[in-house]
């Protein structure tokens, strides 16, 4: 058996050096309409907590307070798959070492566990940022080639984990959002990193469908940089994220930038509300950017929110901002013969609140900016899955035991 892994993994390996090849058409044998993102870490434990077996397992962490019957109900709202985020970074931590075996088997259960209550699954290594006690996380893997190498691995172990389960029922996701390409250097490193991901994948499990995706967050620019031929494989579902309007879904984010934090109030869409009460709101913003952003950012800061508000300054320009990505897709998915069940936006979405921030998304702007995103996806004819159960954008849960506004899965329950 490990003679005839080591070939197939070397047919792979030749098989991706010859460029472009002749490919019968196919499909994926994983399809899918509409899901949900679940959550990736509840409880947060750091690091040092990783070798505690009462800590870090069950794996991911939503097992400690979801039950099938939660996930049934996911369902009967309309769901027909879930995507997982598995962090992989326990999977490259020495704490981890002695159950690491119990993690990988873990994961399987949990996928188990959403097939069991009727929903199909994208098991999603969804890297993050270190940091705080968390010494490896998306910048080491992308920076560093020996981590690299481990986290290759990593995919490759997990896509054997997988790889006797249903493929109409199991789909394996190598990266979320790799953060690579964003210069404006014109580097494009992803293409062949991501090769390398799916040789070990599919050395691993034949028949899985593999999730792959473009550099830059997932963006539907860096996705269309990406030449479909080079992977030999018919078997493959294309991914791009998209908030657009950055400016309106992530108000109040503390972590995404030196600039959203202070941005709290706007209306999706900005013609909500009448225009007098738009600018007291956006001079609200400015009195705060004024008052606590640094001295030598406050002027760059405040030149920015004023470009970024031209961009949406009517309804025309917001819809061409919201329409772009998905016309790119659309657009390299023909050029290249891609059908549209084998694109998904795996990604979209509006916060509710931000963590420690006491100012809350009206339901309303969410619920509206959530259908207008489902519409355009299953126009193009694209599956979707909406970010996020819970946390900051949840739509089902809120924080600390409470419920999310019933807004948005009501939207989704309005389709069926």
């Amino acid at each position: 058996m490990a003679l005839l892994r080591a070939m197939i993994k070397t047919l792979l390996a030749a098989l991706l050096t010859l460029g472009p090849l002749a490919l019968p058409a196919g499909a994926a044998s994983f399809s899918m309409k509409r899901g949900l993102n679940l959550d990736q870490w509840t409880t947060w434990p750091g690091e040092d907590k990783w070798g505690d077996r009462e800590a870090i397992l069950p794996y991911p962490d939503w097992r400690k307070f979801m039950k099938e019957d939660d996930l049934e109900a996911l369902k009967d709202a309309g769901f027909d798959f879930l995507r997982m985020p598995v962090d992989p970074s326990p999977f490259l931590s020495d704490r981890t070492l002695a159950l690491r075996d119990d993690l990988y088997a873990s994961v399987l259960d949990s996928a188990r566990m959403i097939n069991r209550a009727g929903l199909k699954v994208i098991v999603d290594l969804h890297l993050i940022p270190a940091g705080g006690n968390r010494k490896i996380g998306m910048s080491q893997v992308m920076d560093d080639p020996a981590t690299f190498e481990a986290y290759t691995e990593v995919v490759r172990k997990m896509a054997r984990t997988l790889a006797a389960e249903d493929a109409g029922q199991v789909a394996l996701e190598l990266m979320n959002e790799p953060i690579v390409d964003c210069d404006s250097d014109g580097t494009n490193l992803w293409p062949d990193r991501q090769k390398k991901l799916f040789a070990a994948a599919r050395s691993s499990a034949t028949k899985l469908t593999l999730i792959l995706t473009g550099g830059c967050y997932s963006n539907a620019a860096s996705l269309a940089r990406i030449d479909p031929k080079t992977i030999p494989d018919d078997n493959i579902i294309w991914t791009f994220h998209s908030y657009d309007p950055f400016l309106l879904t992530h108000q109040g984010a503390t972590w995404a930038g030196d600039f959203i934090q202070y941005v709290t109030g706007l209306p999706y869409p900005l013609t909500a509300v009448p225009r007098e009460q738009l600018d007291v709101t956006l001079n609200t913003i400015r009195d705060r950017i004024r008052a606590e952003a640094s001295w030598t950012r406050r002027r760059g800061l405040l030149a920015y929110l004023d470009e970024q508000l031209a961009n949406l300054d009517g309804p025309d320009k917001l819809l061409g901002i919201m329409d772009a990505p998905f016309d790119t897709v659309e657009t390299w998915a023909k050029a290249n013969g891609i059908k549209p069940e084998d694109i998904t936006l795996g990604e979209f979405g509006m916060i509710r609140q931000e963590y420690g921030n006491a100012y809350v998304m009206p339901a309303r702007y969410r619920a509206a900016y959530v259908r207008d995103m489902i519409a355009r996806a299953e126009a193009h004819g694209f599956s979707w899955s909406l970010w996020s159960y819970g946390g900051a954008f949840g739509v089902v849960d809120a924080f600390d035991g409470d419920k999310a506004e019933p807004d948005v899965m009501n939207a989704i329950k309005s389709l069926r």
